[in-house]
């Protein structure tokens, strides 16, 4: 069939060169790609296949349970595709359980992932607040869609930003990792699975329905090239086991249960610090709960500077993105340049904790736009966080943004 559908192609593309049918001819040039093996990717499968690699790469086994829910559902289809991965997936009964399952996977020394959109993200608060306070590694990837409530399923939007970043009681603050393109949604999910075993945390993987269903070229790693993850277990060291004791990234022990010599108390009630027994001692209380805000605010020591894409210097606006709107973004602006305007561009990929540079990005220039699928969540952080009046661009009609939309509000604010 190869050898067949080959010799066809042949057939007609050489009859197209020879042929006099045609009054004009076209050429396509080679797209601007570095060279490699490339193939065709969607959002849903470049994330389950990053989760799978993140497994390979650091040695633990991993475990996805999931309720079926739109437009998270195909991640799930997805990975139960590759049990000869050892992956193990399991469609439990509700939002609650699938979440207490994968946390429950981490204790046991796993790489525990749950996925889910928005409606789900709410019902799984409570056990987020434990796995923070437990302090063990977990991903829990939220696939935006329209809301509130059911709101429009299988339309896409940036809605649920401070979810993620506020969405539990108490200070119980979790890193937010957010994926800008189908092919990114690999090196998102390694990135995740990353940060959350070296810092013992639950991580939020934001994605959307477009890129869940989008697809690209993707250039296949060399797989050997991976970075290596260090699940760094606790090992008995023959004195007293502090199962609270920190590192220097103010990361816990991931103490493997049944392990002699580890033994000790988790649970929901605050920890005392070191020992890990149950403290209701208020300086104790304040003292974890600064740690434990300290330890996802380090984070930030090892993320890489925000790049600004400012071809022609002096640019007196940025237009600054996260998610989805990378490809929009750059359209926009590839368009206004080509109009003789000068813009910036930068996009981020954590938005909790941000990298240490956005600061002196963002004072760098008169203006900030921030265009979003949402009513501005992302500008209302960066407000309150750098003091700087950021401009929102908000589009929440189910629809990603276009880039002529974005060209036309980037040419009315520098007319302006």
């Amino acid at each position: 069939m190869h050898e067949a559908n080959v010799a066809a192609f042949k057939a007609g593309y050489h009859f197209g060169e020879t042929t006099e049918l045609f009054a004009h001819a076209y050429r396509v040039r080679p797209a601007p790609a570095a060279p490699g093996t490339y193939r065709n990717v969607a959002g849903a499968q470049a994330l389950a296949w990053g989760l799978i690699a993140a497994s390979e790469r650091s040695g633990l086994p991993l475990f996805y349970a999931s309720y079926p829910i739109t437009p998270a559902s195909e991640l799930l289809h997805e990975l139960s595709r590759h049990k000869q991965f050892g992956v193990v997936t399991i469609q439990a009964e509700d939002e609650i359980a699938a979440i207490n399952m994968a946390l429950g996977a981490a204790f046991a020394g796993q790489l525990g992932v749950t996925g889910t959109s928005g409606p789900g993200m709410d019902l799984k608060a409570e056990t987020l607040g434990l796995a923070a306070i437990v302090e063990l590694p977990l991903i829990v990837i939220d696939v935006m869609r329209a809301g509130p409530s059911t709101g429009m399923p299988t339309k896409t939007e940036q809605g649920d930003l401070l979810l993620a970043m506020f969405g539990r009681h108490g200070e119980s603050p979790l890193p937010i990792v957010a994926a800008a393109s189908p092919a990114d949604c690999f090196e998102v999910a390694l990135e995740a699975a990353r940060v959350a075993i070296r810092y013992r945390t639950p991580v939020v993987l934001l994605s959307d329905t477009f890129l869940q269903n989008s697809s690209e070229p993707w250039r296949l790693p060399d797989v050997d090239a991976l970075p290596r993850i260090d699940p760094g277990f606790a090992r008995p060291n023959g004195e007293g086991f502090l199962p609270y004791a920190r590192n220097e990234h103010l990361a816990r022990p991931w103490a493997i249960p049944g392990t002699p010599g580890l033994e000790h108390r988790i649970g929901g009630l605050e920890r005392e610090d070191g020992t890990g027994n149950i403290s209701y001692d208020p300086d104790n209380h304040e003292r974890m709960t600064r740690l434990r805000r300290d330890k996802v605010a380090g984070i930030a020591e090892e993320l890489p500077p925000v790049e600004v894409d400012d071809p022609d210097g002096g640019a007196d606006l940025l237009v600054l993105g996260w998610g989805s709107t990378l490809g929009t973004i750059r359209a926009a602006a590839e368009r206004v340049r080509a109009a003789g305007h000068r813009i910036a561009t930068a996009h981020l990929r954590w938005l909790n904790p941000f990298p240490l540079n956005l600061g002196e990005v963002l004072g760098a220039y008169r203006t900030v736009l921030i265009p979003e699928m949402n009513l501005g969540q992302l500008a209302l952080l960066v407000r309150a966080r750098f003091l700087v009046d950021a401009r929102t661009y908000s589009k929440v009609q189910g629809l990603p943004i276009l880039a002529e939309e974005l060209e036309r509000e980037i040419v009315r604010i520098l007319d302006g």
